[in-house]
């Protein structure tokens, strides 16, 4: 099973982005995407960006990890 985290975006530029999980940040790839921005929300998986999500679904994956 594969586990994707949500992260709040900081910075975004030439397909990386710096990104908040949880108060940790990060370098991640955001190749996999198109128009990536700050202050979007991005399911990561192995340092890439592999979703564009809303804050919604971030809290939400939040809340439920926080159960596990």
């Amino acid at each position: 099973m594969c586990v994707g985290l949500p992260a709040k975006v900081v910075r975004a530029k030439d397909g990386t982005a710096i990104v908040d999980a949880t108060g940790a940040k990060r370098e991640i790839s955001t190749e996999l995407l198109a128009d990536v921005n700050p202050g979007d929300y991005v399911m990561v998986h192995a340092g890439m960006a592999i979703a564009k999500i809303t804050a919604d679904d971030a809290e939400e994956t939040r809340r439920i990890m926080e159960d596990i």
